[in-house]
């Protein structure tokens, strides 16, 4: 695992603007960066890929766990309204779309699980399409060997995933929501809503707080069409303690992601992983912060609920070396060893791997010049060379 530099597309702005890229910049700095990539070499790629499947699955097993255990439903601070909702959503396999597990991970060692975004992961279209059309690019200037690969078949199993959706669980119509607060999630809603409709499952967006209740329970759009299928880029913790909660079971809505998506999403997944799978090569010690049995030197401390980044702290052998501002922390927190990130001259590369219906299928890479990566945290796009 190397960082190259290499030259940018002299167009790059302009096509990120003609396919929709409108947030390849915020606030004023880069997002996407291609001054330089990450290569990787094909064994180096089937370890992230082994890696990724197996802590995927260790993760549904810990679902099995929660969902069974009112103590661990509690511990993961859901509300208990909301316990035989989330029960019945992993009893009856509700379908899922995708997820992100972010590793620390150099090219040499073992990959660390960090986290898992398993219900409302971003940085997906910058992945699954604008990084492969750089290689593409690339490639054809002969910037880049004609040898030169990418693991990434995202886009086209999100694609395959759609239609299985269609065919083998009953998606008719797909109704699509976001928040109004955030062009990047607009923009990954947007490009989802477009692979379904390559799958010929055709959908709308509405934003979230259009979303109506009918009479008898049911959700509806604003035409006072009833909501069957609902794809939500918007956190099931937040979703449990908004007042229309206890309408949630009665509804009747086929979710994306599911409900129980909100127990492996959660970072109190972290310590219940390390209690299940102890030593394990790709993990790092982890516990709640009550726990009298930490014995942690050095540790990141992050509440359940963080996204982004947000309210995270890092202790070196006593002391704070960093920590994120956010709104989040009262629900409880974790502690997890500290690891640091690969350093690649000023910066710390993370490595974002994702899965579509289980299947690992791609990474994307963020690099940031501190050591906590947050929501501006650099894209760069990678290869696959021996």
């Amino acid at each position: 695992m190397k960082r190259v530099t290499i030259k940018e597309r002299p167009d790059w702005r302009e096509k990120a603007s003609e396919f929709g890229f409108y947030f390849h910049s915020m606030h004023g700095k880069a997002y996407w960066s291609e001054e330089a990539y990450y290569q990787f070499t094909l064994a180096q790629i089937e370890e992230l890929e082994n890696t990724t499947a197996q802590l995927h699955q260790m993760c549904l097993e810990a679902v099995e766990k929660v969902v069974n255990s009112e103590e661990r439903l509690t511990q993961f601070c859901i509300p208990r309204h909301c316990w035989d909702f989330v029960k019945a959503s992993w009893d009856t396999r509700q379908p899922s779309l995708y997820s992100r597990l972010d590793l620390a991970y150099d090219g040499q060692s073992p990959a660390k699980l960090l986290e898992n975004n398993a219900d409302t992961p971003t940085s997906l279209y910058e992945t699954a399409f604008f990084q492969w059309l750089w290689l593409e690019d690339q490639i054809q200037a002969q910037h880049l060997s004609r040898e030169a690969d990418q693991y990434n078949s995202l886009q086209e199993k999100l694609i395959y995933r759609f239609a299985e959706l269609k065919s083998q669980h009953g998606f008719t119509f797909l109704h699509f929501t976001a928040c109004q607060d955030s062009e990047e999630d607009r923009a990954t809603v947007q490009y989802l809503k477009d692979c379904a409709k390559e799958a010929d499952l055709e959908g709308r967006f509405l934003f979230i707080d259009e979303i109506g209740l009918g009479e008898k329970g049911e959700l509806t759009d604003t035409d006072d069409q009833v909501i069957q299928h609902l794809f939500k880029l918007y956190p099931w913790e937040f979703m449990f303690r908004e007042m229309f909660s206890t309408k949630l079971e009665g509804a009747h809505v086929s979710w994306l992601e599911p409900a129980w998506k909100s127990l492996i999403s959660n970072k109190a997944l972290l310590p219940l992983l390390w209690e299940m799978y102890p030593h394990h090569p790709n993990l790092l010690p982890a516990y709640f912060l009550n726990d009298p049995a930490i014995n942690l030197s050095s540790y990141v401390v992050k509440p359940l609920f963080s996204r982004e980044g947000a309210n995270i702290e890092i202790v070196k052998k006593g002391e704070k070396i960093a920590r994120s501002a956010g709104p989040y922390g009262a629900e409880g927190k974790i502690v997890q060893q500290f690891h640091p990130l690969p350093r690649f001259g000023d910066s710390y590369t993370m490595i974002g791997s994702w899965l579509v219906n289980d299947q690992p299928c791609g990474i994307g890479l963020r690099e940031d010049n501190e050591l906590i990566t947050q929501d501006l945290s650099r894209f760069y796009p990678h290869i696959i060379l021996n």
